[in-house]
């Protein structure tokens, strides 16, 4: 695999797996005067390339080997050392353990090469999927109008940095228009059908006046995208999703949810689900299930801030099993700015799991300006929002 541009840096392996070849001589050392004569401890120095092929590149193993010889040669007829007559040293076990030493450095050689191919591999691959991700789930602008955004995307898996949670904020005439889905599957086909929707509903965004007919167009699209791939799997490969509309010139927010985990609606000493009970399908579904998609439309005024997240964040369980209690974590924390409360969200959710996420997760948030802030940044007078957060604007 071939890529434009430097290399990208090789995963570096864990420190103890660095220091294994120093413990194992140090072992070996601290061992070998307590054992009698005639229980040659240092025939274990075979495998030092072996273990030292973990965690370094093919010369360190040569060295390695070289010196496990010469350590070899000196506890076999070192009077001093080892309490052996200097003839042990070409006795026919310890001249068989040299040439051991010797092979199984060649292989571990062998072995570090091999090991550092599949580390560069991996990470032109780890590069390229960062790229397609930045393709995909590019950046939503930090600030449209009067609103402030902020957006995170965490992978359940370190070597896959892309999956099938999307997001994306799109201005319009229409207002600001904000999606975020969940691909129910994995894999290269998840991967997919997110690009494929994130692309239809980017370009039927700006075409069509009505949430309810954007969100049908972007199911025609997920279910003509469906029946072109073919397959029964494929009956299985639905999004679930929440769109949402700010207009900018109405202080509401509408939201049309297709089977997703509901958006929650974040003002000064409140915290609550926007969820009347009756969400739409997932998409690719509706013509399957026959409910129509409906459009709920909610009070969002100056102060306020919606979050859209996936249900990798709700769905996080701690070493006991117990789920993320997203709602109680919330009401804990009061008011934040968009950047500090998906921050915050995003170093509690690794912090709760113990590192251990087993999906992948991903939020979007907006925070709809006080009336002076937002006229302090059109103006362009100052930089300051002087707000409920006084943060500088993005």
């Amino acid at each position: 695999m071939r890529h434009d541009g430097p290399n990208p840096p090789l995963p570096a392996p864990p420190a103890w797996m660095r220091w294994l070849p120093v413990l194992y001589v140090a072992v070996v050392l601290l061992i070998e005067p307590v054992t009698p004569v005639q229980w040659p401890v240092s025939f274990v120095l075979i495998a030092l390339p072996l273990v030292t092929a973990f965690a370094h590149p093919p010369v360190v193993v040569a060295v390695a080997t070289v010196f496990g010889i010469g350590l070899e040669l000196l506890l076999a007829g070192t009077p001093c050392c080892a309490g052996r007559p200097v003839g042990y040293v070409w006795e026919r076990h310890y001249v068989a353990a040299y040439a051991c030493t010797a092979l199984v450095g060649a292989l571990g050689a062998i072995l570090a090469a091999h090991r550092i191919r599949r580390e560069r591999t991996l990470a032109d691959v780890r590069f390229v999927a960062e790229i397609a991700q930045r393709v995909l789930l590019r950046p939503v602008p930090r600030r449209i109008g009067n609103l402030l955004l902020e957006s995170f995307y965490l992978s359940a898996a370190a070597e896959a940095r892309i999956g099938g949670d999307l997001f994306e904020a799109v201005p319009t005439v229409y207002g600001v228009r904000l999606l975020i889905g969940d691909v129910r599957g994995k894999g290269l086909l998840a991967v997919e059908t997110a690009a494929a929707m994130l692309g239809a509903f980017r370009e039927a965004a700006h075409d069509e006046p009505d949430l309810r007919a954007l969100v049908e167009r972007v199911d025609i699209s997920m279910t003509r995208r469906a029946d072109r791939l073919g397959g029964t799997e494929l009956g299985e490969r639905f999004v679930t999703a929440v769109f949402a509309e700010i207009p900018g010139n109405e202080r509401i927010v509408r939201v049309l949810n297709c089977g997703h985990p509901p958006p929650l609606l974040i003002r000064p000493g409140e915290v609550s689900e926007l969820d009347r009970g009756q969400p739409g399908p997932p998409l690719n579904l509706g013509m399957l299930v026959g409910d129509p998609y409906r459009v709920d439309t909610y009070s969002f005024g100056p102060g306020d801030q919606l979050l859209l997240y996936t249900d990798g964040v709700t769905e996080t369980r701690d070493p006991d099993g117990a789920f993320y209690p997203l709602l109680q974590r919330l009401r804990s924390w009061g008011p934040m700015p968009p950047p500090e409360l998906l921050e915050r969200l995003h170093q509690d959710l690794l912090a709760y799991s113990h590192d251990q996420l087993r999906d992948d997760t991903a939020a979007l948030t907006a925070f709809l300006l006080p009336e002076e802030a937002a006229e302090t940044g059109r103006s362009g007078q100052d930089d300051t929002v002087n707000g409920e957060f006084g943060e500088p604007l993005p």
